[in-house]
């Protein structure tokens, strides 16, 4: 569950987002995770890897819980968020990603509950994560620049990376100028 670094993993970590303003049970925020014009049209998670993060985040006490009956069926686990929890989450959520591989899934969920945070949470988080990809895009740039007609297959690699970077710039762009209708207001 942690990684080498010590810290959650970022499906953890976004899953604390579900928690964030109100306690829930277990089926309740995985049906909402994976809801196909939410988060299930990006980020897909098999239910028993969904339950045993939640019990991982609850040992690691960002998560505390209580039972609740439910008359004839088994009880169920309602959620809470502590607040090592909703340290972890905000800190999580107000980074950006810092390898391109994380783009597709991590920086979308982060976009995703940016919006729940408010407007100015997505602001920052898209200004963020364009100066990381400005990095990014120079430092391919120089790969470019380095590479000898000798090295053409490396040329095009850092080419081909060099054009994905400038994708995300422009959609971050188009992400910053939209209206966000569904976001928080603060």
């Amino acid at each position: 569950m942690v990684n080498g670094e010590g810290a959650f993993p970022s499906l953890a970590l976004a899953l604390l987002g579900l928690v964030r303003d109100r306690a829930r049970h277990g089926y309740a925020m995985y049906r909402e995770w994976n809801e196909p014009n939410g988060l299930g049209a990006v980020w897909r998670i098999k239910q028993s890897r969904w339950y045993a993060l939640l019990a991982r985040l609850e040992a690691s006490g960002y998560l505390t819980s209580t039972v609740q009956p439910q008359g004839g069926r088994p009880p169920r686990k309602v959620f809470r968020l502590t607040p090592a929890g909703r340290d972890a989450y905000l800190k999580w959520v107000r980074s950006p990603v810092e390898h391109g591989r994380q783009f597709r899934l991590e920086f979308l969920a982060k976009l995703h509950f940016a919006r729940k945070e408010g407007p100015g949470a997505v602001a920052d988080l898209i200004d963020r994560q364009r100066a990381v990809c400005r990095g990014w895009l120079e430092e391919q740039q120089a790969h470019m620049a380095k590479a000898s007609p000798e090295q053409s297959f490396l040329y095009l690699v850092h080419r081909y990376r060099a054009g994905q970077v400038a994708a995300m710039l422009d959609w971050l762009d188009a992400c910053a100028g939209m209206p966000d209708r569904n976001a928080a207001s603060v």
